[in-house]
C-alpha cells in the first residue's frame, strides 16, 4: 500500500500546535489564498441569493396577507425596487390629478368597503402601483411619484404592468388574474378605492342600472344602453304605462316597473330612466349582480342649463335672470312646491338626498360626507360629464364592451345660441346656492381620475380616445346627411325631431338618404331620441299592452295633435287618462293624498320630457 507524502505524514505526527502553525504558513501561500477567496465568493453569493428570496416573499405577504402572491422582477429593479418598497408600503403617495378649469384640489377619503370587499385587495392594487412607479422612476411635474397605470399585456395568465422586461404580478387568487384580450373587469364594488380585478376571462355586463341625472348627458348614455340592450335581446326594465320615466320625482318603488306587479318579466337586464334612486326598491328588480354608475356634471354650467330649460318651473318664475334668481336668497324657493325641486341641489335630489341644503347650513359638512359615503357604497362607477370620451371608455373597461359598444352622437343637447354666458361672480353664487351638489361633484371628479389611472393609465387612455373619435367621424360621415346636428326645424323626419321644452333649442339629426337598409337601421338607433325610442322598446317588450295605450291615445282630441310637441303631450294625456284609475290602486298605499300625487305626477311628466 501506497504511504502517504512526507509531509502529509510530517503534520499528523506533529501536535496541534503544529498543525496550526502548518495551516496559517499555508493560508500565505498564493495559490491558496486564491482558492479560499473562490470558496468564500460562493458562499456570499449563495447567501446574497437567498437573502433576495427572503425579501421577495416576505415583501409580497406583507402587501397581501397570502403567501401565494410573488413577485418577479428583472435583476436590474430587484434591489432598488425592494428597498423603495419598504419606504413606500407605509407612506402615502402623490396623485397628480387633472382638473379642470372648475376644480380644485381635494384630499380623497378613504372609506369602509362592506359586504363589497375586503381593504387588503385595495391596498394591494394601491402598493402595486407605488412599488411600479418606484421601480421604473415615473414622477409627475411635482415630483411626486404618481399613480401606476395597470396595462395588459400578452403574457398567459400573468398581469403585465408596462414595464420593460419581466416585472409581472403572479397570483394564485381568482381576483388577481389577467386574461390575454387585454381586457379588464372588476368585482361589483364601490367607487374611491373599490377594487378592479382582472378575470381569466372576461365577460362582458349585461345586468345595469344607471341613475340618470338630470342635465348631464344622461340621455346619450340612455341610447348607448338602449342600443346595447335592443341589439343583444335584453330585457329593459321600463316605466309602467309607458311613461317616460320610473314616476319621478317620487323615490323609486319596485312596482313602477312594466312587468313587476303582474311578473311577466322573470329577469330584468337593464334599468336606465329617470327615477329618484332608492337602493332597497332597485335591487328588488335588479339581479344582485347588477352594476351600479351614474354621471355627474359641473354644478355651474348644470345650472345654467336648467334654468334655460326649466324655466318655467315656479321657482324661476319672477327671476328675469339667473342671477336675479341666486341673489334672492331663495325668496323664490318653496320647496314644497312642484317641480321647484330642480332649482336647488338637483343632483343630491336624484340620488336620493335631502336637497334643501346650503353653504350656511351648520350640518353641510355632515351631509355632504354622509351623500358621498352612500354613493360609494352603492355605486360602483361615477362619470364625469365634462370628460364624456374618459368617461365612455373607463365604461368600456369596466362593462368589459367593445369600442363600438360606446360610441355615440350627442342627444338632448342644445343649441349654442340660446347657452348664455355667466358674469364672473355668478359661479361662486351657483357653489354657494347647490353647496351638495359642489362638494359631491368635486369628490367624484377627483376619484375619477384615480380610477382612470388605476383601471386604464394616461396612456392607453389617449390612445383608446383618438379610436372612438376616429370611429365617431366614421360613423358621422356615413350616417348624417349635414355630418352634424341640426336645428329641430331642419329635421326632415319627425320621427327622428327631440322633444322641445321651456327656452332651450334641443338639436337631432338628419339621416344620409344614400344608404343601404341595413346601415340605415344601426344609423337610425344612433339618433332616435328618448321619448321615441323608450316608446319603442315598450312596444317590443309589451305588444298587448301597448296595443291598449295606442288605442287610448286616439281618443284624445284631434286639435290637441295639431304639432310635434303638442302630439307627444297628447300622447302623454291620453295615456294618463286611460291609467287614472289604475293610478289611483297603485298610489293608494302612499301618504300623500291620491288626487295630490295624480297631479304632480302628471305635472312632472309634463316638464320633464325627457
Amino acid at each position: 500500500m501506497l504511504s502517504p507524502p512526507r509531509r502529509w505524514r510530517w503534520i499528523r505526527d506533529q501536535p496541534v500546535s503544529s498543525v496550526t502553525s502548518c495551516v496559517r504558513r499555508a493560508l500565505c501561500s498564493r495559490h491558496h489564498y486564491l482558492l479560499i477567496l473562490l470558496v468564500l465568493l460562493v458562499v456570499c453569493i449563495a447567501i446574497q441569493t437567498f437573502v433576495a428570496h427572503q425579501a421577495r416573499t416576505s415583501s409580497s405577504d406583507k402587501l397581501t396577507g397570502h403567501p401565494h402572491l410573488r413577485f418577479t422582477v428583472n435583476k436590474q429593479y430587484l434591489f432598488s425596487t425592494l428597498q423603495n418598497a419598504q419606504k413606500g408600503l407605509h407612506s402615502e403617495s402623490s396623485l397628480a390629478i387633472k382638473q379642470d378649469a372648475w376644480s380644485q384640489r381635494t384630499a380623497e377619503p378613504h372609506h369602509q368597503r362592506g359586504a363589497y370587499g375586503k381593504a387588503s385587495a385595495n391596498i394591494l392594487l394601491r402598493h402595486v402601483d407605488k412599488i411600479i412607479n418606484l421601480a421604473t422612476g415615473v414622477q409627475t411635474e411635482s415630483g411626486k411619484v404618481s399613480s401606476g397605470k395597470l396595462r395588459l399585456s400578452k403574457h398567459g395568465n400573468k398581469l403585465g404592468l408596462g414595464l420593460t422586461g419581466s416585472f409581472v404580478l403572479y397570483s394564485s387568487r381568482n381576483d388577481l388574474t389577467a386574461d390575454t384580450d387585454k381586457q379588464i373587469s372588476h368585482t361589483p364594488t364601490p367607487s374611491s378605492l373599490h377594487r378592479f380585478h382582472a378575470k381569466a376571462t372576461c365577460q362582458p355586463k349585461s345586468h345595469i342600472v344607471f341613475l340618470k341625472t338630470h342635465k348631464t348627458a344622461s340621455s346619450t348614455i340612455l341610447n348607448i344602453l338602449y342600443r346595447y340592450g335592443e341589439s343583444r335581446n335584453l330585457t329593459f326594465a321600463l316605466p309602467l304605462n309607458k311613461h317616460s320615466q320610473l314616476f319621478y320625482p317620487f323615490r323609486f318603488a319596485s312596482h313602477f316597473v312594466e312587468g313587476v306587479s303582474n311578473r311577466r318579466v322573470r329577469e330584468f337586464h337593464i334599468m336606465c330612466n329617470h327615477m329618484r334612486f332608492r337602493k332597497s326598491e332597485v335591487a328588488k328588480v335588479m339581479p344582485e349582480d347588477s352594476f351600479y354608475f351614474s354621471i355627474l356634471r359641473h354644478p355651474v354650467a348644470m345650472m345654467e342649463s336648467i334654468f334655460i330649460y326649466y324655466r318655467s318651473i315656479p321657482a324661476f318664475h319672477r327671476a328675469h335672470s339667473l342671477d336675479e334668481f341666486l341673489d334672492s336668497n331663495g325668496r323664490n324657493y318653496n320647496s314644497s312646491v312642484t317641480n321647484n325641486h330642480y332649482a336647488h341641489n338637483i343632483l343630491a335630489f336624484d340620488f336620493g338626498f335631502d336637497n334643501n341644503v346650503t353653504a350656511d347650513a351648520k350640518d353641510i359638512e355632515e351631509k355632504s360626507s354622509l351623500a358621498i359615503v352612500a354613493i360609494e357604497r352603492e355605486f360602483h362607477l361615477i362619470l364625469i360629464s365634462e370628460y364624456f370620451d374618459e368617461s365612455m371608455i373607463l365604461l368600456k373597461h369596466a362593462l368589459c364592451w367593445s369600442l363600438e359598444d360606446v360610441v355615440s352622437f350627442k342627444l338632448n343637447s342644445r343649441s349654442e345660441r340660446t347657452r348664455r354666458p355667466l358674469l364672473p361672480n355668478t359661479a361662486e353664487k351657483i357653489k354657494r346656492w347647490n353647496a351638495l351638489d359642489w362638494k359631491i361633484y368635486l369628490h367624484f371628479n377627483t376619484t375619477f381620475w384615480h380610477k382612470v389611472d388605476t383601471l386604464v393609465g394616461r396612456e392607453q387612455m389617449e390612445r383608446e380616445i383618438s379610436q372612438l373619435r376616429v370611429l365617431q367621424a366614421e360613423l358621422a360621415k356615413t350616417c348624417l346627411k349635414d355630418g352634424g346636428a341640426v336645428d329641430p326645424s331642419q329635421i326632415k323626419d319627425a320621427g327622428l325631431k327631440p322633444f322641445q321644452y321651456g327656452a332651450a333649442v334641443i338639436q337631432g339629426y338628419n339621416l344620409n338618404p344614400h344608404i343601404d337598409r341595413q346601415t340605415k337601421a344601426k344609423c337610425q338607433r344612433l339618433i332616435t331620441p328618448e321619448l321615441q325610442y323608450t316608446d319603442r322598446l315598450y312596444t317590443q317588450q309589451f305588444p298587448d299592452l301597448a296595443a291598449k295605450l295606442r288605442q287610448a291615445t286616439r281618443m284624445v282630441p284631434a286639435q290637441r295633435q295639431h304639432s310635434d310637441r303638442t302630439g307627444m303631450m297628447a300622447m302623454a294625456l291620453g295615456r294618463e287618462a286611460h291609467h287614472r284609475q289604475f293610478k289611483r290602486r297603485t298610489f293608494s298605499n302612499q301618504k300623500a293624498p291620491t288626487s295630490a300625487l295624480l297631479t304632480h305626477t302628471e305635472s312632472n311628466n309634463r316638464i320633464n320630457m325627457p
